[in-house]
């Protein structure tokens, strides 16, 4: 890869350099993900489905923010009891 050299670049070109670079890297992002995807679908034909991304998978009856899942049903029935 050639050498740039930023000090000799204008505000403008430096501005154009930031944006061309954003734009590759969000191309490669999705190409990459795109193929993790493939790699999912794939894999999840030999055992149990690929979670989504982004699925809640506590157990520890709290929301990824910490705070508690409501649990208020369960105790009232355990206080009945």
């Amino acid at each position: 890869m050639a050498k740039i050299d930023l000090d000799a670049l204008s505000i403008e070109e430096l501005a154009s350099l930031r944006d061309d670079a954003t734009l590759k890297l969000s191309e490669k992002v999705a190409a990459r993900q795109a193929e993790l995807e493939a790699e999912l679908a794939a894999l999840s034909r030999y055992g149990k489905p690929a979670k989504k991304a982004g699925a809640d998978s506590r157990s520890d009856g709290k929301t990824r923010d910490g705070v508690a899942k409501d649990v208020g049903a369960k105790e009232a029935a355990t206080k009945a009891a």
